[in-house]
């Protein structure tokens, strides 16, 4: 053969490869089939890359061990997991129930493509007792999207009871599991039919790769998901994949660690007087404790609390102040974060009134001690009187 083609085919030749901890990263848009008989089998034989490689299948293994999950798919994010499998469940004519404070970006996908295609949302108050959820349903609901804690102000469900009226009715559930991180909650041990989450925050852990995923235990509703993917060309990189895979070696005792850091600070938050509530589904007494302590098995580093009476300012200049604590929007990473929650109160359809600012906190791997003194730093900025 000549040169140049003695080059293209160089070190191409299969070869045994030796036994690592972690699956090999195979980089390939093309797969190299057997016979021509092969070429159109799909049923039989792997005919493309985005499908998923080695490290593909290998993450898509461990998380099905995670979440008790026949067939799990990944997405490039996770709002992609969370449309992507709304996508392959609903059809025009349908109708979807979302909890009124699931995650902004799944609002949008719900009113700005969902909507466009004529399917029908709703939004129902998660406050709301589990077969109050379905008054008034319309005879097309199709899906019901739950997210327990709810975003920011933390809402708790009853996810057992509502998946069992929703399974009477014919209704599927999708739960959006990211506060859990598929360890603390089992949707799909309680019921859920479809369990999301975004891979980006906890899993990852180190903020720094995006990623989703979508589990169910259903073979008919994993098949949904998987041709999903294939329609609509979602695909993940094997290097992200595989520091997925790395991340989800760790998750239970980083997730342990930010656990115990959030319960400490939200019980010194607890004894402030310029705190009107906190919102941390772990803490005795809080809104929502006794579903938390029947149905979770721990808690992530993510709550909120409120500035008792105080202004917007006071709130920005309570963040401002922070030092330890970084203000970005993204969590589920070993740093510690905050943000102001007002601003997205407003699409809400169902409004309560906190009685003042909310701040919502992700706890990180930081000394308690170090981020309570940056906490002191941001009440003393506040303004707000501690008497």
């Amino acid at each position: 053969m000549n040169e140049e083609t003695r080059l293209t085919h160089a070190g191409s030749e299969p070869r045994p490869l030796v036994r690592t901890v972690g699956p090999p990263i195979q980089k390939g848009s093309t797969v190299l089939l057997p016979s021509a008989a092969s070429l159109y089998d799909d049923d039989a034989f792997l005919t493309y890359g985005r499908q998923g490689l080695a490290t593909h299948e290998a993450l898509c293994e461990a998380l099905g061990e995670l979440e008790g999950a026949g067939g799990v798919t990944l997405y490039p994010s996770g709002v992609a997991a969370l449309s992507g499998a709304m996508l392959a469940v609903l059809k025009a004519g349908d109708a979807v129930r979302v909890a009124d404070t699931a995650y902004r970006p799944t609002r949008r996908f719900c009113d700005k493509v969902l909507k466009r295609f004529g399917v029908e949302v709703d939004y129902y108050d998660p406050r709301l007792a589990p077969q109050a959820v379905f008054d008034g349903a319309p005879a097309n609901l199709r899906l019901v999207v739950l997210e327990s804690p709810g975003s920011l102000s933390m809402e708790m469900q009853d996810i057992p009871a509502i998946t069992q009226a929703a399974r009477a009715r014919g209704v599927l559930t999708l739960a959006d599991n990211t506060w859990a991180a598929g360890l603390l909650f089992k949707p799909l041990a309680h019921g859920v039919d479809i369990s999301v989450q975004a891979l980006t925050k906890y899993v990852g852990g180190h903020s720094d790769v995006f990623m989703g995923s979508a589990a169910a235990s259903d073979p008919k509703i994993a098949r949904q998901l998987a041709d999903g993917i294939n329609h609509l060309g979602w695909a993940v990189s094997g290097e992200e994949a595989y520091l997925m895979l790395r991340g989800l070696r760790t998750l239970p005792v980083r997730l342990a660690r930010h656990g115990e850091n959030a319960l400490s600070l939200a019980t010194w938050l607890h004894g402030r007087a310029e705190v009107g509530q906190v919102l941390h589904p772990a803490l005795p007494g809080a809104p929502g404790h006794a579903l938390w302590s029947r149905d979770f098995t721990g808690a992530c580093g993510l709550f909120s609390f409120t500035l008792a009476g105080a202004s917007a300012a006071a709130a920005d200049a309570f963040l401002d102040a922070l030092q330890v604590f970084g203000l970005g929007f993204s969590w589920g990473g070993f740093e510690s974060l905050a943000i102001v929650c007002d601003p997205q109160f407003a699409c809400r359809r169902h409004a309560y009134d906190y009685g003042g600012p909310m701040i919502r906190l992700h706890v990180g791997l930081e000394s308690p001690q170090d981020l309570i003194a940056d906490l002191e730093r941001g009440f003393a900025a506040s303004g707000q009187d501690p008497k």
